[in-house]
């Protein structure tokens, strides 16, 4: 039963620091062109049992090998050499990311074995649609989907590798500092290909908090004191910039952007492939990312719907990977939860419900805010709610394409529509922050655009006549929604958008004749 799989599921946190100490005993190899598996495998044991291994393809082929014991790792690296050719170029950092080639490459050739590589990419969605027209229901479609996007065990590992690696430079200049990924990559709601977002930890507060209240004296370090939190945010970001970019082996592109609203340093780690930003502990995200962690694991429909509709919202362009005007991953992800909230039954409990569950060990109360909820998945009911995929697919456009904007805003905390207490044309309350609007950045036209394209859609679903259309062998269910609409018929739109009437819609229902993507979003205004 659903009880029974909710008591087994570990919390937030115990799979962080699981992940994480897995990825200290791990280290990354670029292989031979030519590779024999089992003779890789068997050289390495000899410096340690391997736990587990996989291979993947980036530039050439690469293996995760992760250890049991930690110090396998400094057996193999004090087997391995420093580049000769490059002697005078070449920084003398010692990482977990070495190359191996053939001593002998000739005799070997013939002992190539082909190794299968995981993917760490989704399909296009020209072939995602291929595969959802073979499937007998909108439900099962959205499952498909969730499944080619969703992250795979093998790239989480590889994440969080990345994350230990940023760790070790950060060990030079502070020793029991930790480096943690957060959002997409660690939410259950991120899909292959997505951003690492990481932040710097300097302190264990748990493990140190008993140690202090013993002996006689108060007892602190000399430290240097700065003007602001802030500033000491830049300093340590910026040398911790600086480093990567000199000596980080496969960190290219550093850019440092210390003046944004939270300072941080882009890179690209070519040795896993990831676009990076790292950032100093921000413990409100940490506490997002967990919350969408305990969505995400209450249902299996929470995450298929919210992968559904942000691919929706991305073939239509009402999401985009440049900052700007667009509705965001992160307020359609929440657009989802509080739809999800509404049913009747509820599929998932508000934020004050979690809150109700929590114990002492649950209470948060960061920058004054209150980000207590309860952290045990068992503690929550499991929903009797039983409405399908297909159900609900079709009402969250329905529910959205026709939701009052203009008076009401979006509150997860309660679950219900609040009065908008300013008049951003989106309002999505932080669920923590609770004075911040996390869609403040959305205007006027990019909301209409989201309501005139959750209407069509609504309206094909309702329409379509699934068996002619697999007859025709024609797209259908979900397939049929991640098909740009002007492609087809932009008149059937026309008629449809009457009521909403504004100059914005008319200019992207002119638009839509143009039949491209680009001349649409011009329409719209980048």
């Amino acid at each position: 039963t659903d009880a029974e799989v909710n008591i087994r599921k570990k919390t937030f946190t115990e799979v962080q620091t699981e992940r994480s100490e897995q990825a200290e005993r791990t280290v990354l190899i670029k292989c031979p062109p030519r590779l024999n598996e089992k003779k890789l495998l068997q050289y390495l044991s000899s410096h340690g049992n391997i736990n587990s291994h996989f291979f993947f393809e980036n530039r050439g082929i690469h293996a995760l090998i992760e250890f049991s014991e930690k110090n396998s790792i400094a057996s193999l690296q004090d087997a391995i050499g420093i580049p000769s050719a490059a002697e005078h170029h070449v920084v003398p950092f010692k990482s977990r990311l070495f190359t191996f080639t053939l001593k002998n490459p000739v005799s070997q050739a013939a002992e190539e074995t082909l190794v299968h590589l995981s993917p760490q990419s989704h399909i296009p969605v020209k072939e995602l649609i291929q595969k959802l027209c073979h499937a007998d229901s909108i439900s099962s479609q959205m499952y498909i989907l969730l499944n080619e996007y969703q992250l795979t065990e093998e790239n989480i590992k590889l994440r969080f590798l990345a994350c230990s690696l940023v760790r070790d430079f950060a060990r030079a200049y502070f020793p029991d500092s930790t480096v943690k990924p957060f959002g997409s990559s660690v939410n259950t709601f991120g899909k292959l290909g997505c951003d690492v977002d990481m932040f710097l930890d300097f302190h264990d507060i748990q493990k140190h908090a008993t140690k202090m209240k013993k002996g006689p004296f108060e007892m602190e370090y000399q430290m240097k004191r700065l003007p602001s939190e802030r500033l000491a945010t830049q300093k340590i970001l910026s040398v911790i910039g600086d480093c990567l970019d000199h000596f980080g082996p496969g960190c290219m592109s550093v850019q440092k952007i210390l003046n944004a609203r939270c300072p941080l340093v882009k890179f690209s780690h070519q040795p896993t492939g990831f676009q990076c930003d790292l950032s100093v502990s921000n413990s409100i995200a940490i506490k997002s990312s967990e919350l969408l962690y305990i969505y995400g694991c209450l249902d299996s429909r929470v995450r298929a719907l919210v992968f559904s509709v942000r691919c929706w919202a991305r073939v239509h362009g009402l999401t985009n990977s440049v900052p700007g005007s667009w509705i965001t991953n992160f307020s359609l992800t929440m657009m989802v939860m509080f739809f999800l909230q509404k049913r009747s039954p509820p599929i998932i409990p508000t934020l004050d419900q979690l809150k109700e569950l929590a114990d002492e060990k649950d209470k948060h109360v960061i920058g004054g805010y209150d980000c207590s909820f309860v952290s045990d998945l068992s503690k929550i009911k499991p929903t009797k709610n039983t409405e399908t995929l297909d159900v609900l697919l079709g009402d969250f456009f329905e529910y959205f394409g026709n939701f009052d904007f203009r008076k009401n805003s979006i509150n997860l905390r309660k679950g219900k529509e609040v009065n908008k207490p300013e008049s951003s044309p989106l309002y999505i309350w932080n669920p923590f922050e609770q004075d911040l609007n996390i869609s403040k950045n959305v205007n006027q036209p990019q909301l209409e655009k989201f309501v005139a394209m959750a209407r069509e859609s609504a309206w094909i679903l309702q329409k379509e006549d699934k068996t002619q259309r697999m007859i025709n062998k024609e797209p259908w269910g979900l397939a049929a929604l991640l098909i740009p609409f002007g492609k087809s018929n932009p008149n059937k739109v026309k008629n449809r958008m009457k009521g909403i009437g504004s100059e914005t819609i008319r200019s992207l229902l002119d638009s839509l004749k143009l039949n491209s993507a680009t001349s649409l979003q011009k329409a719209v205004g980048k």
